[in-house]
């Protein structure tokens, strides 16, 4: 099965723009973001996230035309892909779980692309979508990642649907600081450090979303 590269249209992007916009509009009865970091011109970053529901694909795209403005590519599973090809327009390229072939093909495509100026890329280092909830285990890409990309902000952004003040669900979501991981940290330990920031993160949210506005902007 042969990895799928990005291919981005910018045409296609304004469009879908629009349509993303109405769809979560007509979807979610607010959308709701707690930004703590905001690169600047220079900055490179990789964005790691929770992955839990379907909304999840178009999170990226969401959060990357309104809120940060980078070259932004994202890894999506081969059978995604080959299901909604479009995405490959918005700056998607495969990745599939459990094939070492592809996968490697998929991880050095993301370090190359990480060469482009202003670039960014969003990754579900937990490899497939997860009960709400459930302990994070995050597959050793994103340690992988971490190692070949020293100059680089990782930075995790927390994802939490909840219809706790309506019967019309809202979407929370926490960006972070930028994690500071250790130079030296192997694979393991840069993966471990990355899952125990994100629980932190899904920690806040739990305690916030639906219970105050205070410190989130109305998205949408």
């Amino acid at each position: 099965m042969n990895f799928i590269p990005a291919d981005e249209s910018p045409f296609f992007q304004q469009i879908f723009q629009v349509y993303v916009k109405w769809l979560f509009k007509r979807r979610f009865k607010n959308v709701w973001v707690h930004q703590e970091y905001h690169p600047s011109a220079e900055d490179r970053t990789v964005y790691f996230l929770n992955h839990t529901s379907w909304w999840d694909g178009l999170i990226p795209f969401l959060l990357n035309e309104y809120c940060f403005k980078q070259q932004g590519r994202a890894m999506m599973e081969y059978k995604q892909m080959r299901a909604y090809p479009f995405f490959k327009y918005l700056g998607a390229f495969s990745i599939m779980p459990h094939n070492r072939s592809h996968n490697l093909s998929s991880l050095r495509y993301a370090v190359q692309s990480m060469d482009r100026p202003h670039a960014a890329l969003f990754v579900y280092p937990e490899g497939e979508i997860v009960p709400a909830g459930s302990k994070k285990k995050f597959k050793r890409g994103i340690g992988w990642l971490h190692a070949q990309l020293p100059a680089v902000d990782f930075v995790p952004i927390g994802i939490h649907i909840h219809t706790i003040r309506s019967d019309k669900p809202e979407l929370h979501l926490w960006i972070d600081e930028k994690v500071s991981l250790s130079s030296s940290a192997d694979l393991s330990e840069a993966t471990n450090s990355c899952e125990a920031v994100m629980e932190q993160v899904l920690e806040k949210l739990k305690k916030t979303a639906g219970f105050q506005n205070k410190g989130y902007s109305k998205f949408i």
